[in-house]
């Protein structure tokens, strides 16, 4: 309604005799103009406004059937989390009970292996002794043996070319005793051989 107002303060002031009969015409339809687009403004501004309403009304509805469906779901998990709360901090100490359990059972398999592993060692440092001892024994067993069966070899065989020297010169005289040569020093003889 101000700018009503205002137009027509505007109008007077441009005319200095006052409102003339053409300017109330042109005044009247501008003000039905303008009474015409209030009206439209306020049936759309009604429109708006039920609408509105009506989606207001709907979105509570909404809201209401959530609620409904949501608030038992919202009270069985609450009850649920209350419910679990002391069998979680019951898993949490078994989990850590057992954690500690299976360190101390690795600490004791650890310390198992390696005294094993150290018996182990010691066992085989013994067999390896052994086997050593064994061999070298062996070996000696051998050089004792091959000296003992070679010495009397070497006797034998010294023995055995006395012998057949000592036949040879015998077999050598033999010979020369029936022809009348004489018997050569036994100076000479050892040089024949």
């Amino acid at each position: 309604m101000n700018a009503v107002s205002i137009m027509m303060v505007g109008m007077w002031l441009q005319e200095p005799e006052g409102v003339n009969p053409a300017n109330t015409k042109l005044l009247l339809i501008f003000i039905g103009i303008l009474a015409f687009s209030m009206l439209v403004q306020a049936c759309a501004l009604i429109a708006v406004a039920v609408g509105a309403a009506k989606a207001r009304k709907r979105g509570l509805e909404i809201a209401e059937e959530l609620r409904d469906k949501v608030m038992p779901l919202i009270t069985s998990t609450h009850e649920i989390v209350r419910d679990s709360g002391p069998k979680v901090k019951i898993i949490t100490e078994n989990l850590v009970e057992t954690s500690h359990v299976v360190r101390s059972k690795a600490a004791e398999f650890d310390a198992t292996a390696s005294e094993l592993n150290a018996k182990a060692r010691a066992q085989a440092a013994r067999v390896d002794g052994m086997v050593t001892g064994v061999l070298n024994t062996t070996s000696e067993i051998s050089n004792t043996l091959q000296r003992a069966v070679q010495v009397p070899v070497k006797e034998f065989a010294g023995l055995m070319n006395g012998f057949k020297a000592g036949l040879d010169v015998l077999i050598g005289r033999a010979k020369g005793f029936g022809r009348g040569r004489p018997v050569e020093p036994a100076r000479n003889r050892d040089t024949e051989w």
